[in-house]
């Protein structure tokens, strides 16, 4: 099918929906109004294409005019250059969209090799992540904080809530490695340590069905740096979920209940986004230039303090402000990964 056919379609069904809603009773209406919703900015996109191909081609009539024709020409390169940009918005709104982008997502941290380093750039990639919500006024829950006795990490969880959280931020799993001198190091040699970073969309009870006879459930007393709670009551809750093997442990609150909603609350995320990798990995096998799975095993990032830079394996991108980075500021990453994968999924639909 033609893009022009797809665009035909697109304002067809528009229209049907408004008609449709003209006449809806309670039971439709709701649904009806939120296609409409998402068609509406598309619809407006492909009129805005529509009325620049219209002028490009009154302005290409006018150039056999000559008291017009250098007007009509002004006019064409105004449109040439606007044309392409205006093709491809339609293009990428066209695509089929990820189900999860809108979703609030569960951010995990966890240090991988290198022992008290790894622990203590894990604690300061999970506070970058913080700051870089904040900056985008989102809303950044700690969940689950396992403080080492260097100021470290053992593991850090955070549910950071706010639109197109997880859009933002999906292209963060992976495994992330930092360059360094470490504090405690006394002859100046630069160590490398690893930290996994996973970024799961929020799931909802109804996206994934866990029996509880599926579930193993241990209590414990919550262990860590300090907190006056810690060590003193069975409050620590581990979660096995058997069919699969996933385990979610959580200590941060005081209340056994909460520790456990909590748990609950990541292992539904872990099962549905290992469920959705599973799918997007079958459907893109044969799909080259993705960005990245979303696999923690796959390293995807190195941070290179003695050189200042931060380099994405991915996309080849190389930042030379590392400190910024480190302050929050993953908006060129992000951006430049979003872009890339945006670039992969026109080139595969025009495929």
């Amino acid at each position: 099918m033609s893009l022009a056919d797809k665009l035909d379609r697109v304002l067809t069904r528009a229209d049907e929906v408004r008609h449709q809603l003209s006449t809806a009773d309670g039971s439709q209406f709701g649904a009806l109004s939120r296609e409409l919703s998402e068609l509406e900015p598309l619809v407006e996109k492909v009129q805005a294409l529509r009325a620049a191909e219209h002028a490009r081609d009154e302005a290409q009539a006018m150039l056999a005019d000559p008291e017009m024709k250098e007007l009509a020409e002004a006019e064409l390169q105004s449109l040439k250059e606007a044309l392409p940009q205006l093709e491809r918005d339609v293009r990428l709104m066209l695509l089929p969209k990820d189900s999860a982008d809108e979703r609030n997502a569960i951010l995990e941290i966890r240090p991988a090799a290198g022992g008290d380093e790894a622990g203590l750039f894990a604690a300061e990639l999970f506070r970058a992540y913080q700051k870089f919500a904040e900056g985008q006024r989102w809303k950044f829950e700690v969940m689950d904080y396992d403080e080492s006795e260097l100021g470290g990490v053992k593991g850090a969880v955070a549910e950071i809530a706010g639109r197109g959280v997880f859009a933002k931020l999906k292209f963060e799993s992976g495994v992330h490695r930092v360059q360094r001198v470490p504090a405690t190091e006394t002859q100046g040699r630069i160590h490398t340590s690893t930290v996994t970073v996973a970024v799961m969309p929020e799931a909802e009870e109804v996206d994934v069905q866990i029996n509880e006879g599926d579930l193993r459930i241990d209590t414990y007393r919550a262990s860590g740096a300090g907190g006056q709670h810690v060590n003193k009551t069975d409050s620590a809750v581990r979660i096995t979920h058997l069919p699969t093997g996933t385990v979610v442990a959580m200590q941060e609150e005081r209340s056994q209940h909460k520790n456990r909603a909590k748990a609950m609350k990541v292992l539904r995320s872990r099962i549905y986004e290992a469920q959705r990798l599973s799918l997007a990995n079958a459907r893109a096998a044969d799909r080259r230039g993705q960005v990245g799975t979303g696999d923690r095993s796959e390293r995807i990032r190195t941070y290179n303090f003695p050189q200042g830079r931060v380099t994405d394996h991915r996309i080849g991108l190389t930042l030379h402000k590392i400190d910024r980075v480190m302050l929050g500021e993953f908006d060129d990453v992000i951006d430049a990964l979003t872009a890339e994968d945006e670039a992969a999924r026109l080139a595969a639909e025009v495929d």
